[in-house]
């Protein structure tokens, strides 16, 4: 199988790999987030509500925002195995957030917003950027991920260019969202 770029036999592969990463990846994208929805929707009966997660998944995305930034700089100064551990490390601490956020919302009620004016619309304004640009997020940081693990390193740089500001606006957010929700927390 040939590649039309180049030719190479060993691209035509490349091609293959990607296409099938490719349909597992918007699997996975849709399947989060249909999953996620569907858990806020249940709640665990008799269970002491687990209050002491926000802080603690406002912490990681406030560690991931960090890390990003830590991995642009390695990139940028040539440290590719800095870079990748780096990346790697973000996209655990991405799911590590996203299971105790899944599990606090099983067992506690969300918490209204109690902000009022200007700061409610801010509020809202940032929440629902934060959540649509959190499921545009998912099939952008798996694509670059697998551009770079297929070593399609321009098609990686490419799409990274549009996936580390989504998803540092996401992981920053997401602790701007706490931030201003936490004093209306009942714990």
């Amino acid at each position: 199988m040939e590649n039309k770029n180049n030719g190479s036999p060993k691209a035509g592969n490349v091609s293959v790999q990607e296409g099938k990463l490719n349909r597992w990846i918007n699997g996975v994208s849709i399947l989060i987030p249909v999953v996620v929805a569907l858990l806020f929707g249940i709640r665990i009966p008799d269970v002491e509500p687990l209050g002491f997660l926000p802080p603690v998944y406002a912490t990681i995305n406030g560690l991931t925002a960090v890390l990003l930034l830590v991995a642009l700089w390695a990139i940028r100064t040539k440290r590719q195995v800095l870079h990748s551990r780096l990346m790697t490390t973000c996209i655990v601490l991405s799911l590590l957030f996203l299971v105790m956020y899944v599990a606090y919302h099983m067992t506690s009620d969300s918490t209204p917003f109690g902000g009022e004016g200007y700061v409610r619309y801010l509020y809202y304004a940032i929440l629902i950027s934060h959540i649509v640009l959190s499921i545009a997020v998912i099939p952008l940081v798996l694509r670059t991920y697998a551009k770079a693990y297929l070593k399609d390193f321009r098609g990686h740089r490419r799409l990274a260019r549009i996936t580390f500001p989504v998803w540092l606006y996401v992981a920053v957010t997401g602790v701007v969202v706490y931030l201003m929700i936490a004093p209306y927390y009942p714990y």
